[in-house]
């Protein structure tokens, strides 16, 4: 059955890779040949559908980097939906966003938040009450390519869905991380999102929130399962962690945290990143025994 379901996956993902292949618009794949010189390096996360960790991801390998020594920003590319302030506790320290950098009523500097808890942290929040159509391709693309002369990295989270939102997020960006939950749903849009992106954003995989205990009762998609059908370059897998709502909820990203299995995994996660040669972070027993697997399929079958 869990075969005939990925089979199901794979068939329908692999259809609309092919439709989505090199649909990325002009703007985002002409950049300067000045702007990918630079040292610092852009990165879209990025996944399709929403709810699945992008922005939790952003603050989490922000700081993770951060904490490494690199000059890191973080740029909320969600306009309307504001969350990354949140995340980082810096909602109150807001004064200028995305919009009044773009549209030129500030200079970048003044918008420039930098971070509470970790030196060499830097947001750019994006706008609460306007649109993602108020947002000029063109002007992202120039903006986050000025971000690159000043910072090692530019992270740009990136809203739901495939459309203006999700084009003026990758604009600047020359790299991709892609989050994945292991939901049908999920790698389905992930697979839809990496055709879009093609092989130019070299895109890598995080799988988030996976349930081991789930796994091994053959009620959730493995690491397996889920690349199987996505077939990228494994960052690494975060665990489904109730402490990740809780430093949420505080402000505080759980890479603050390295002695926590979930925030060492995030500080693998951007030591990979980095070029560290260090094993992609896996939550302890999340890969089923081929038994285990079987035996759950089975015993779904006699009920």
């Amino acid at each position: 059955m869990q075969q005939l379901r990925n089979d199901l996956i794979r068939s329908e993902a692999s259809e609309l890779r092919e439709e989505a292949t090199g649909v990325i618009l002009s703007e985002a794949s002409e950049r300067s040949e000045e702007a990918k010189s630079k040292d610092g390096r852009a990165i879209v996360i990025t996944s399709g559908k929403g709810g699945v960790g992008k922005t939790t991801t952003t603050a989490n390998l922000g700081t993770a980097l951060a904490v490494r020594g690199a000059r890191v920003v973080l740029v909320d590319a969600d306009v309307g939906l504001r969350n990354l302030d949140i995340l980082l506790g810096l909602e109150s320290r807001v004064k200028h966003h995305l919009l009044d950098v773009l549209e030129e009523r500030v200079q970048v500097e003044d918008a420039l938040v930098p971070g509470k808890h970790t030196d060499g942290l830097f947001l750019l929040a994006a706008a609460q009450a306007r649109e993602k159509d108020d947002v000029e391709t063109l002007r992202m693309q120039a903006l986050i390519a000025s971000l690159r002369e000043r910072f090692d990295y530019v992270l740009i989270d990136s809203p739901a869905g495939i459309e203006l939102g999700f084009r003026n997020a990758v604009a600047g960006a020359d790299e991709a991380v892609v989050v994945c939950t292991p939901e049908v749903a999920a790698v389905r849009d992930v697979d839809r999102v990496v055709g879009l992106l093609g092989n130019r954003f070299r895109p890598q995989l995080i799988i988030n929130r996976l349930r081991p205990a789930l796994v091994r009762k053959g009620k959730m998609l493995s690491v397996e399962d889920v690349n199987g059908i996505l077939r990228l370059p494994l960052l690494g897998v975060i665990a489904d962690e109730p402490e990740i709502i809780i430093t949420t909820n505080r402000g505080e990203p759980l890479a603050l945290r390295m002695q926590t299995p979930t925030g060492a995994a995030y500080h693998a996660i951007a030591a990979r990143i980095a070029g560290d040669d260090v094993a992609a972070p896996m939550p302890a027993q999340a890969k089923a025994s081929l038994f285990e697997r079987l035996g759950a399929m089975l015993g779904g079958k006699r009920r």
